[in-house]
């Protein structure tokens, strides 16, 4: 079949929550999110997230690159190969992304692309994306995004809607991180399995002393201790000091960065972003090589629902045994109004419904939309 890209559009949403969801680095006052739909030449049709977090006016900057530069770009593109389509787009915007000093919003446009690509490719098929990629459909799950305030309460009213793992926020300080990961523990069990989140908030000199103050309370993994742009010595130095695996992905942009760190062994848990840099593609090419490895592949996701949906599928389809995907445990409605499901005894089952099974609803999301 040799179907064309017929259209894209975009929409901003930004949803208001009542209390900042804060990390190391700063907070968000908002949920923001930018959902994009591509619709091919013979009215099959799919949906993809933008990254835009950070900055808070991201997703309006992201949507104006998505119309003035995408959108000519994608006109008349084959829908049949998301990869080549990605890998196209990354290669007509390379200068320009170095020109203007920002290779990440061009990376994250060309992932959600990827993903709404993926998206219609199974829905024409008329399967979910799981299947179409020859997965299962199980992922097992865990709620992120944790702290700094009220983590055993949090992470006890998760524990009640079938999680099994919790992702704690540390980097606000050594008495508060410790005081926070033991309240934690005490609150869900010996049995539960506990990630801790530093947002890259400690320097190559201290990490190793954080980590092992943490280290008693038996921490799943440490993720991003250090800077993502720190040399892979400092990595390495760190991975050989520290107890506690490793684990680091969000951050890292292109297949060459994310196999030079898996291959020199200091992650063993790897977290690819679907909105920030290759989308569904991009994240099975890395979960190939980190099975390959010996490291777990773990979908950094934080966002609304349908890059987590994006998040799910691509690791039910990946086959890995030790990945977990990552569920904000934070309220927003552009995730809990988009992609509903039900968590048992820390796993998702996706459902059978075709692409990722997820449409955002635009009219009983009108409310979020932002006028552009």
């Amino acid at each position: 079949m040799n179907t064309r890209i017929d259209k894209v559009e975009c929409w901003v949403l930004r949803a208001p929550i009542a209390h900042p969801v804060a990390n190391a680095f700063g907070a968000m006052n908002n949920r923001p999110a930018l959902f994009l739909r591509i619709t091919a030449s013979d009215g099959a049709w799919g949906w993809g997230e933008v990254f835009c977090n950070f900055p808070q006016v991201g997703a309006e900057h992201r949507a104006r690159l998505i119309d003035s530069i995408f959108v000519p770009l994608l006109q008349a593109c084959g829908t049949d190969d998301p990869a080549a389509v990605r890998n196209l787009l990354a290669h007509r915007t390379r200068q320009m992304a170095i020109q203007c000093g920002e290779p990440g919003p061009f990376a994250q446009i060309a992932g959600a692309v990827d993903q709404a690509l993926w998206d219609l490719a199974a829905r024409r098929a008329n399967q979910p994306l799981w299947r179409h990629l020859g997965g299962g459909n199980r992922v097992r799950v865990y709620a992120s995004g944790i702290g700094p305030e009220q983590v055993d309460k949090v992470a006890l009213n998760k524990q009640a809607e079938g999680y099994r793992a919790f992702k704690l926020k540390v980097g606000f300080g050594a008495q508060r991180d410790v005081a926070n990961l033991a309240s934690m523990r005490a609150a869900v069990g010996e049995q539960a399995t506990i990630m801790c989140d530093a947002n890259q908030a400690w320097s190559a000199e201290e990490a190793a002393q954080r980590i092992a103050e943490l280290a008693p309370y038996r921490p799943h993994w440490i993720e991003e201790p250090i800077g993502a742009d720190e040399p892979h010595q400092a990595w390495l130095a760190l991975a050989r000091a520290s107890a506690i695996p490793l684990a680091a992905g969000e951050n890292l942009r292109g297949l060459d960065a994310f196999d030079t760190a898996i291959t020199a062994g200091y992650l063993r848990f790897v977290q690819p972003d679907v909105g920030k840099w290759g989308g569904i593609s991009g994240g099975m090419e890395v979960a190939r090589i980190a099975k390959n490895h010996g490291a777990a592949y773990c979908p950094h996701w934080l966002a609304g629902g349908v890059g987590l949906a994006a998040s799910m599928h691509a690791l039910a389809a990946s086959g890995s045994e030790t990945g977990y995907a990552e569920v904000d445990a934070n309220p927003n409605p552009l995730r809990e109004e988009v992609f509903p499901f039900m968590i048992e005894d820390g796993w998702v089952i996706l459902a059978d419904t075709p692409g990722l099974g997820v449409a955002p609803d635009l009219l009983r999301l009108a409310r979020f939309v932002v006028p552009r």
